[in-house]
C-alpha cells in the first residue's frame, strides 16, 4: 500500500485515503501531547491547592496563595518544614510549659489562617462557594467562612462528609481531625469571641503535579477541561456567554459574506463576459485587494460606528475583491462554443448570460463560493476587534491578555471546526444542487452528508449515486 504513496499523480485506493486522513489530524494531536506530557522535556512543578506559612521565614520568605506553582524541589521542602513545625508544636503540647511564643490573640489569628487554607478544598468538593463574597460584607463572608470551615472539619472528624479523591491527603485529614478536636474543647461551633486560643496543628501544603511548560503551550486535558467548563457556564473565570457569543461570529462572517456575494458575483459575471468590463474593473480589483482590509478599520469606525456594521463591512472587504478575480475567472472557462452557438440562434446579450454562462458556470461558482466562505472565516477574529470588542474574539483577546490559554484554544478551535463542518455540509450537498457532476475528494463528513440524497436516489431510481450525465453542455 505505502509503494503508491509517492508515485507522481497516481490515485490512492480507499483504505489508504481514509488512513492519510486520519493521519492528517492524528498527527498534530500525537504532536501536542508529546510537548505537554513528555517528562524529558519540561520541568515538573506543582500546583498549590493548600498553603501553610513555616517558621523558617528566611529559607521560605515567600507567602504563598492556592494556584501558585512551585518547582518540584521546593515543594518537598516546602511540605518538611511545615512538618517539622507541627513536630515541634506537638512537643510543645506534651511539655509542662506549654509556651507556644505567641500571644492569645495571635494564636486565634494563626488559628483562623489555618481554617482558611481549607478553603479551596471546600470549594473543590462542592461545600463552599467563594462568590457568596460578592454578596456579602468583608465582615459577613469571613464569619460564614470561618463558621463553614468549623462545620466542615467537624463533619470530617464524624465521618458525615467524604472527601473526593486526590483532593485532601491522609495526613491532612488527620491533622484537621485532631485540630477539630482541639477547636472542641472550646466550643461547639464557631465563635469568635470563643476560639481556641492555642496554635493548632498547620495542614500540609497540598498541590497537583503539573508540567511546566510555557504558558501557551496548555495540555490538551487542560484544554478540554476548559471547554467543558466555559460551553457549560461553569468556568472559574464566570459566565463567558459563548453561546451568545458564538451567534454574534457567525452572524458576522456570513452577513459580510453574503453581501460580498451579491454585490461581487453580478459584477464578476459580467467581467468575466465581457472583456471590455474586463480590463475597466480587474485592474483596479486586482490592486485593491494588496492593500490589508484592517487599515480601513478607522474609516469603517467613522462610517458605520462602533457596532457590529463595521465589522461586516470589514469581511466584505476582505473577501469581496478575490471573490470578484476568482468568479471571473471562472466565467471566463465557458465553453467558446456554448458562447457561439448560442449568439448564431440569436440569443441576446442577456439570454446569453441568462441561459448559457450562468447555468454552466454554477457548479465551479458553487465552489468558489464554498472557498471563499472559508477566506471569510479568516477575517472574524480582525473584524470583531473593530469598535467594541465582541464575539468569540473578545474572549480570545481578553483571555489571552491574561495568559488563559487553556480557555483560548477552545474558541479557536470551535471557530476552525465550525469552518471545516460547514464547509463539508457544503461539499457534501454540491452533488444534490449538480448530480452530474462528478466529485472524487469529498471528505468524510461530506459523504455522511450526502447519505440522504444517496437513499433517496435508491428508493426512487434503484441506484446509490446520482446518475452522472458525461455529455457536455
Amino acid at each position: 500500500m505505502m509503494r503508491n504513496w509517492f508515485k507522481v499523480a497516481a490515485p490512492l485506493g480507499d483504505m489508504s485515503a481514509r488512513v492519510l486522513v486520519m493521519c492528517s489530524f492524528l498527527i498534530p494531536l500525537v504532536l501536542w501531547c508529546v510537548v505537554s506530557y513528555a517528562p524529558f522535556l519540561w520541568e515538573r512543578d506543582y500546583r498549590l491547592t493548600i498553603v501553610s506559612a513555616p517558621s523558617d521565614t528566611q529559607a521560605f520568605p515567600a507567602t504563598y496563595l492556592a494556584g501558585d506553582v512551585v518547582s518540584d524541589d521546593y515543594f518537598h521542602d516546602y511540605q518538611q518544614a511545615i512538618r517539622d513545625d507541627n513536630a515541634a508544636l506537638a512537643e510543645m503540647r506534651e511539655s509542662s510549659a506549654k509556651d507556644f511564643g505567641m500571644s492569645e490573640r495571635s494564636a486565634r489569628s494563626y488559628n483562623k489562617k489555618i481554617l482558611r487554607s481549607f478553603v479551596p478544598v471546600a470549594e473543590e468538593n462542592g461545600w463552599f462557594n467563594v462568590r457568596i463574597k460578592d454578596q456579602l460584607s468583608s465582615k459577613d463572608y469571613y464569619r460564614e467562612m470561618y463558621a463553614t470551615m468549623f462545620r466542615l472539619w467537624g463533619q470530617l472528624d464524624s465521618g458525615e462528609l467524604q472527601v473526593a479523591d486526590g483532593t485532601l491527603s491522609d495526613e491532612n485529614l488527620q491533622l484537621i481531625k485532631t485540630n477539630y478536636q482541639l477547636l472542641n474543647q472550646v466550643a461547639d461551633n464557631y465563635d469568635a469571641n470563643k476560639f481556641l486560643s492555642e496554635p493548632m496543628f498547620q495542614l500540609v501544603p497540598q498541590g497537583r503535579l503539573k508540567v511546566a511548560r510555557p504558558v501557551y503551550i496548555p495540555a490538551p486535558d487542560e484544554v478540554f477541561n476548559s471547554a467543558w467548563a466555559d460551553f457549560t457556564n461553569q468556568s472559574e473565570l464566570g459566565d463567558l456567554q459563548v453561546a451568545s457569543r458564538y451567534r454574534s461570529s457567525i452572524s458576522v462572517v456570513f452577513s459580510g459574506f453574503l453581501l460580498a456575494a451579491l454585490i461581487g458575483v453580478p459584477i464578476a459575471l459580467l467581467a468575466g463576459t465581457f472583456t471590455f468590463l474586463s480590463k475597466l474593473i480587474e485592474p483596479f480589483v486586482d490592486f485593491f485587494r494588496y492593500m490589508p482590509a484592517p487599515a480601513f478599520s478607522t474609516v469603517l469606525i467613522a462610517v458605520f460606528g462602533l457596532a457590529q456594521a463595521p465589522k461586516v463591512a470589514l469581511v466584505v472587504i476582505g473577501t469581496l475583491p478575490h471573490l470578484i478575480l476568482m468568479v471571473a475567472n471562472t466565467t471566463r472557462t465557458v465553453d467558446r462554443s456554448l458562447l457561439d452557438a448560442a449568439q448564431t440562434l440569436g440569443a441576446s446579450r442577456l439570454q446569453v448570460i441568462k441561459d448559457v454562462v450562468i447555468p454552466a458556470i454554477l457548479p465551479s461558482l458553487y465552489n468558489d463560493l464554498r472557498i471563499l466562505l472559508g477566506w471569510a472565516w479568516t477575517w472574524l477574529v480582525i473584524a470583531e476587534l473593530i469598535g467594541m470588542k465582541s464575539g468569540l474574539t473578545e474572549i480570545i483577546d481578553t483571555q489571552g491578555r491574561r495568559f488563559q490559554f487553556d480557555h483560548v484554544y477552545p474558541i479557536i478551535f470551535l471557530i476552525g471546526l465550525t469552518g471545516f463542518f460547514v464547509d463539508q455540509i457544503l461539499s457534501g450537498v454540491r452533488v444534490v444542487f449538480f448530480p452530474w457532476i462528478v466529485d472524487e475528494k469529498s471528505g468524510p463528513i461530506a459523504q455522511i452528508v450526502r447519505l440522504p440524497a444517496r437513499f433517496v436516489a435508491w428508493l426512487t431510481e434503484g441506484r446509490l449515486e446520482p446518475e452522472i450525465n458525461t455529455k457536455a453542455i
